[in-house]
């Protein structure tokens, strides 16, 4: 009996391996046969939206683990995904398949993103399940991002969102990652808040949300880049002023290039602060360039071109340089090194319209993951960009 037992018990875990360990390795696999074989921007388009709305309905867990057997235990231990990560996910999709409604009025899409903000806020207009962290600002901002309809009814989770950010004003008057990280101010909230703060500052005239916002984005050029350059570091320590983990992470950078491209779009034209952002902007867009690898690609740490390419970085920058091409005087490169992405996002893109070999969830600073798979995140930025107005025209199949 016990023999039959523990027989019955090794069965189980080795279905339990097949499935969870290596169906998705062959499924990887195989979907990466004949990757980015779409012609024109427009099929691609097409395909990568479908992708995005089937998503948005059920938006994929992404890993925190890099493990790649007995993931299992992982998934027992809790130690698989977390909540925190799909806010900014599920955000990215948000504003993509936003984007593309802008100009398509596709009623599958409105439906869609209708059942998802049913999903994610009661009859009141209030989250169901209440964030605890600030990376949930960017699920807000994205919200209020849709044009056809009328976020005001939604300003209860906005406006505990906007509380929620305030919880974690520290000591210098700048936004904490996490309550219980009093001493570092890191890259990624730059991305999470400040583009939230100005459109809700801007919508429910709270002029403390602005100046918050761009507290947060000089505090970091000021502290969290190396010298002069515009690259940021991961994060910086607010007692010594000095920078932390790696410098020239892709997505923190990405982080950076968001969120400051995003406020200051959200800035009121005559806005004190536009000028000076631009400013930074131009600074920043000119610091990234070098790094774009002759693929169209930047890297995962972005100085060194024999490291991976990350889709997430690249598309973000991508975003980034289509609206840093709409300042007055800015580079015809900046239009280049949009079309040079564009393409390299277009290349590996899976036939089922997934956008693939983006980086993995960043573990702690400096640990970064090894993993480069398909995100989200990516996938939205991907569609916004592409379904922009075309104020920058953008030549996907004609790029070098």
């Amino acid at each position: 009996m016990i023999a039959q037992y523990v027989m019955a018990s090794f069965i189980l875990l080795i279905i339990t391996i097949v499935f969870i360990d290596i169906i998705p390795k062959c499924s990887d696999w195989y979907k990466r046969i004949h990757m980015g074989r779409c012609k024109t921007q427009s099929q691609w388009n097409q395909l990568i939206i479908h992708k995005s709305l089937q998503w948005i309905g059920k938006t994929p867990k992404i890993k925190v683990t890099d493990n790649t057997r007995l993931i299992f235990l992982d998934m027992l231990k809790g130690n698989y995904s977390k909540d925190t990560i799909q806010y900014w996910q599920e955000a990215s999709l948000l504003l993509g398949v936003g984007e593309y409604i802008k100009n398509s009025n596709d009623q599958i899409a409105k439906k869609s993103v209708k059942d998802f903000l049913k999903y994610k806020f009661d009859e009141q207009g209030q989250w169901r399940e209440r964030p605890h962290n600030i990376d949930a600002a960017i699920l807000a901002y994205a919200l209020m991002k849709l044009d056809f309809i009328d976020f005001k009814q939604y300003k209860s989770a906005l406006d505990y969102t906007e509380n929620l950010i305030k919880q974690h004003i520290g000591e210098d008057g700048t936004v904490k990652y996490r309550k219980n990280m009093e001493q570092y101010r890191y890259v990624d909230t730059i991305g999470f808040i400040c583009p939230f703060l100005v459109k809700y500052g801007a919508e429910f005239n709270k002029s403390e949300c602005i100046e918050l916002s761009i507290k947060q984005i000089e505090h970091y050029e000021q502290y969290g880049m190396l010298h002069k350059t515009m690259i940021p570091f991961h994060a910086y320590h607010i007692k010594n002023k000095l920078p932390l983990g790696l410098w020239g992470w892709g997505r923190g950078a990405g982080w950076f290039a968001i969120g400051v491209i995003d406020t200051w779009a959200e800035l009121p034209n005559g806005n004190e602060y536009k000028s000076s952002l631009e400013k930074i902007i131009v600074r920043f867009a000119d610091s990234i360039l070098p790094y774009q690898q002759n693929n169209g690609s930047w890297t995962w740490s972005l100085l060194r071109s024999e490291a991976t390419s990350d889709s997430s970085t690249t598309a973000t920058f991508a975003w980034f340089m289509k609206n840093a091409s709409n300042i007055n005087g800015s580079s015809e490169a900046y239009v280049s090194a949009l079309n040079k992405g564009m393409e390299y996002l277009k290349l590996v893109t899976r036939r089922n319209g997934e956008i693939d070999f983006s980086q993995g969830d960043t573990k702690d600073l400096g640990v970064y993951s090894n993993q480069f798979n398909i995100l989200p995140f990516t996938q939205g930025f991907c569609v916004r960009t592409l379904n922009k107005e075309k104020e920058v025209n953008i030549h996907v199949e004609k790029a070098i």
